[in-house]
């Protein structure tokens, strides 16, 4: 059933002023689960021990990586379609709910012989992050659970979460892509944190990468960390990764650099922009998708140079960063 630099400072400011992040739909298709969002957790061997720790706070929110792309995107204005699946379960329909109360337009699928998944995201005090994650819903996703439709009049596809779904990676992300070019959108693909990197089989790793190595042809933006992509591409640097996901089809790359800022690759072209720091940053998870999300809406207009926004996109992570845009919701009660 289908249900930088300092703030204030030049280089956080684009000289065209104010710029919209409205334009032809977005349509993201990814994980949907709830996150529950632990700050402070002291980065010490006694976490792993028995005992009790107190934090600085735990939220719950949305989450999942094409959920938290698919809201930010709404906040900042743009007209957003959401494909995924969720358990016929209460947290299920919280998540629904979350995302229409977001302005998100949400065609999941409801499947009741799985659970909606929930991850536990730790943020430690020495600025490293570790996700643990039960994802029933969001692994059990195939290409039939989506209702392609909703790519009608969209201007950009963006898959989410290509790691965790086995049907996806093996042939449903590239019939998504194909159809998606045909229809005539633009495409972005995110490469993030293969699960299985952690200590999987090396044959199996291998097999995975070169699944999601097949679909580069189709698509129009490269997303990920400078970890992220060298994993994926096997490379001992980030330029040897720029130059491999290139000739294996992509158009361009989106480069989160974290404390760096960001970057963008298109084969001929690298350019850089520092971050506009965090005074006092209260998000630490989210601020890929954040920046993913503004290089997608900002894709298509040609009176901004990539430069431009990349410093657009770095300005608008340091303001979420800060809370000042709420970009990903908590969770609907």
């Amino acid at each position: 059933m289908k249900t930088a630099a300092r703030p204030g400072s030049r280089a956080c400011a684009p000289k065209t002023g104010t710029v919209s992040f409205a334009g032809p739909p977005l349509c993201v298709v990814g994980n949907i689960n709830r996150d529950i969002k632990v700050a402070g957790a002291p980065a010490s061997p006694h976490l792993l021990r028995d005992g009790e720790t107190s934090v600085s706070s735990i939220v719950e929110t949305i989450g999942g990586g094409g959920a938290n792309s698919a809201c930010a995107a709404a906040a900042l204005g743009a007209d957003v379609r959401f494909l995924g699946k969720v358990g016929a379960d209460l947290l299920g329909e919280r998540l629904r709910l979350t995302l229409e109360r977001q302005g998100v337009r949400a065609a999941l699928a409801r499947d009741p012989e799985q659970q909606t998944g929930s991850t536990v995201a730790l943020g430690l005090s020495d600025g490293q992050r570790h996700f643990l994650s039960c994802l029933p819903n969001n692994d059990t996703l195939r290409l039939e659970n989506l209702d392609l439709g909703a790519l009608d009049g969209c201007g950009h596809l963006l898959r989410a979460d290509v790691w965790f779904s086995e049907a996806m990676l093996e042939g449903g992300n590239r019939r998504l892509l194909a159809e998606a070019r045909r229809r005539g959108l633009a495409t972005s693909l995110d490469i993030n944190f293969d699960p299985r990197w952690s200590g999987g089989n090396s044959r199996e790793i291998r097999r995975r990468k070169l699944a999601l190595r097949g679909v580069l042809e189709l698509v129009d933006l490269v997303h990920g960390n400078r970890r992220e992509l060298c994993a994926f591409t096997d490379s001992p640097s980030l330029p040897t990764a720029l130059k491999r996901l290139i000739e294996w089809g992509a158009q361009s790359v989106v480069v989160h650099l974290g404390a760096q800022g960001a970057g963008w690759y298109s084969g001929s072209r690298w350019m850089m922009e520092p971050p506009c720091r965090a005074v006092r940053p209260i998000h630490s998870t989210g601020c890929g998708d954040v920046l993913s999300v503004c290089m997608i809406l900002l894709h298509t207009r040609t009176d901004l140079s990539p430069r431009e926004k990349l410093r657009l996109s770095n300005r608008v992570v340091r303001d979420f960063m800060e809370g000042r845009l709420d970009l990903i919701p908590e969770l609907a009660s």
